[in-house]
């Protein structure tokens, strides 16, 4: 898998001339430190006196959290897959009648699955931003700037991986399909953009004093 392995192996491979990973794995590595983050902040908030009564709260965040770590994991994955038949595609001759409508329905199922890949990494991130939501109210004072971090992240994951989504839809013949993906992708962006600002002026506000 891209993200299991060595750090500095991972940012070497995509530091290179190599098409993948890309910007959407690296979407899919920012969500998913975004969700180690939150877990992290349920981890050093679980058993404490003070935090009692969220107590429940918080075991559910760990495990979906871990959850939604390892979704994004198995989706940067999933994202160069999709890239691999697109990066084919482009190479289609194009030079008879034959040809060209191979092409054009060869693209039309490419461009699709390259724009669904990044936009499940959204949806996912956007899963994350509500249990950082969540962490940064019930959890450790302690871990107040991890929850912002958290935050910070996930709306970089989000607006990154949309990214990918339009780059693909951009290209798509049919408009309808394409207007759909575009619509959902800016609507992730306005409700996570809005939540994770709101997370990191809270915390802002708390810590800047």
């Amino acid at each position: 898998m891209i993200l299991d392995k060595n750090f500095n192996m991972f940012l070497e491979e995509l530091a290179s001339s190599a098409p993948v990973p890309g910007g959407g794995g690296a979407s899919a590595a920012c969500g998913s430190l975004a969700a180690a983050l939150a877990s992290m902040v349920a981890n050093l908030t679980t058993g404490k006196k003070k935090y009692a009564q969220y107590e429940e709260d918080i075991q559910r965040i760990l495990r979906e959290a871990e959850e939604k770590r390892n979704a994004l994991v198995a989706l940067a994955d999933a994202d160069a897959e999709a890239f691999a038949p697109l990066a084919k595609a482009y190479s289609l001759p194009k030079n008879t009648e034959e040809e060209i409508a191979y092409r054009e329905e060869v693209m039309k199922k490419v461009l699709y699955d390259a724009s669904i890949a990044p936009l499940r990494i959204m949806e996912t991130v956007s899963e994350v931003i509500l249990l950082i939501e969540e962490v940064a109210e019930k959890g450790s004072v302690m871990a107040l700037s991890d929850a912002g971090v958290a935050a910070v992240f996930a709306e970089a994951a989000l607006k990154g991986a949309s990214l990918n989504v339009f780059i693909n839809t951009k290209s798509m013949k049919d408009r309808d399909t394409a207007d759909e993906l575009n619509a959902k992708a800016h609507a992730l962006i306005a409700d996570g953009s809005a939540r994770t600002e709101a997370v990191f002026s809270k915390v802002m506000k708390r810590l800047d004093n």
